[in-house]
């Protein structure tokens, strides 16, 4: 089935899909950006806080490319489920699988390969929902969600300096006010997190700088980066699903 969304810029587009260039063409590029991301655990420790934890709970991570952020998750986790849309993700994923505990499955946020009111927690970190046009996702969300379970959507702050300026400077049509304005419409509560990126060495951190950027903009990064860590701010948004509905 062909889908229509809207990309950062607003326009709606039409395909089975959002690509997501970096990891689909570079995923050894990626995972090496993946491990140098919240070296502080700011994030995590955020992300903990507005959920109410996942101790025991079943987690489903929505777009989890190859699975990354699956083991953190299961270490507290009763059962973890990554679902990924690329199919050479989910076979690199596989990796994580621990029998039924720890699972990686194909499909898109829109059609979630779940049972309904399967999970306690939805995870969505920089896929998919990215404002307006996304919500047929918060519906299929909602629908594998128990009654009072969460759904969490991270996406990069553009008004953060220095990530948010060189966001900017390649999407200058994305209106991130307006974003926010649609979360919250939408029930979610929203909180601002900055959080460390730390590399091994320059020659990674260049690396991700350049599949993540225009050429252009990319050449400024590496110049506005000195040392080996940047700053990076996230929005997290959550919306705890009702624990009861009353009927009329």
């Amino acid at each position: 089935m062909v889908r229509t969304y809207r990309g950062f810029g607003g326009r709606r587009r039409t395909g089975p899909t959002i690509p997501s260039p970096n990891i689909w063409n570079w995923p050894e590029v990626y995972a090496a950006e993946n491990a140098a991301q919240d070296a502080d655990g700011a994030l995590w420790a955020a992300l903990w806080e507005a959920t109410g934890g996942w101790a025991g709970a079943d987690v489903v991570d929505v777009g989890c490319g190859d699975g990354f952020h699956l083991p953190h998750f299961a270490a507290e986790a009763a059962t973890v489920v990554g679902v990924e849309p690329h199919p050479p993700l989910v076979e690199r994923g596989q990796r994580h699988r621990d029998g039924d505990r720890v699972r990686l499955l194909h499909g898109g946020a829109e059609d979630l390969p779940l049972p309904d009111a399967s999970a306690d927690l939805v995870h969505a970190r920089t896929a998919y929902f990215f404002g307006p046009g996304c919500e047929p996702g918060l519906a299929e969300a909602d629908r594998v969600l128990r009654p009072g379970g969460t759904l969490v959507v991270i996406d990069l702050d553009f008004d953060s300096r220095p990530y948010g300026t060189w966001l900017r400077q390649d999407l200058p049509r994305y209106d991130a006010p307006a974003v926010e304005r649609f979360f919250a419409r939408q029930g979610f509560a929203q909180r601002r997190v900055v959080s460390t990126w730390r590399f091994a060495d320059r020659a990674t951190l260049e690396d991700v700088l350049r599949i993540e950027f225009s050429r252009a903009t990319a050449a400024r990064a590496v110049d506005d980066v000195p040392a080996l860590t940047i700053r990076v701010g996230y929005r997290v948004h959550t919306r705890r699903r009702p624990e009861s509905v009353l009927l009329p």
